[in-house]
């Protein structure tokens, strides 16, 4: 028998165009997982402000007490209950190579998607937004922080499908997504 679900996880550096991807699936009534839901729902119960600064304190805290793989563990539950009433879904921010292989173990049916954008236009992304901004002078050293702290590199090297995403306006993201949906048989 084939399965007809499809799990889309987006990977790529910060500012690449994730959650928009993301966002924009969800238009097309795709749902998805933000695993950094996580991160500032124990940042808000400890009283502080989501920041940039905060958010990574305790990611890493996350996964030093829990593992690698704590994001795809603690999500797999609500991974679950969307698969039993969509066939399609999305996951917005699998970081490490332990999440990958974890999920991949529970759903093979899992397509990593790298959304990739050229690191100055990912930086200028950064400074610009509205919620967690990052000053550009910051935002090499949390490239660098991400890759060699959080087993970034594994998933994105190996990604089943890369869309590019270096315009302002994100009309060739979304471009982008059509067609892979169109190649994948998902519209």
């Amino acid at each position: 028998m084939i399965n007809s679900k499809t799990i889309l996880a987006f990977v790529g550096m910060p500012g690449a165009g994730k959650t928009e991807a993301a966002k924009y699936l969800n238009k097309k009534n795709i749902p998805f997982v933000r695993f950094g839901d996580l991160t500032e729902k124990l940042i808000k119960e400890e009283g502080l402000e989501v920041n940039t600064e905060n958010e990574r304190i305790f990611r890493e805290k996350i996964r030093q007490e829990f593992g690698m793989g704590a994001y795809a563990e603690k999500s797999k539950p609500l991974i679950d209950e969307m698969l039993s009433k969509h066939d399609v879904i999305a996951i917005d921010g699998l970081y490490s190579w332990e999440e990958y292989v974890y999920l991949k173990k529970y759903f093979p049916f899992l397509k990593l998607i790298l959304i990739y954008a050229e690191p100055h236009i990912r930086y200028q992304r950064l400074a610009k937004r509205p919620v967690r901004p990052v000053e550009i002078e910051k935002a090499y050293s949390r490239d660098v922080n991400e890759l060699e702290k959080l087993n970034k590199g594994g998933p994105i090297a190996i990604a089943d499908f890369c869309i590019i995403n270096n315009e302002d306006d994100f009309s060739n993201l979304y471009k982008e997504i059509d067609q892979l949906l169109t190649r994948l048989n998902l519209n």
